[in-house]
């Protein structure tokens, strides 16, 4: 499976959105921008001192 998907939940613009959720299985939100601020970050590893 692909992680990479155009769903609400990963839009940046999801909190104001008034199409949110309206859209027909299959159909793309023109608006559809990534939020920044949800990649995951690989955690750093621990050093030894």
């Amino acid at each position: 499976m692909s992680e990479n998907k155009d769903i609400c939940a990963i839009c940046a613009y999801r909190e104001n959105c008034q199409k949110r959720f309206s859209l027909k299985a299959g159909q793309k939100c023109l608006d559809f921008t990534k939020d920044l601020l949800l990649i995951k970050k690989e955690p750093e590893p621990e050093k030894s001192t």
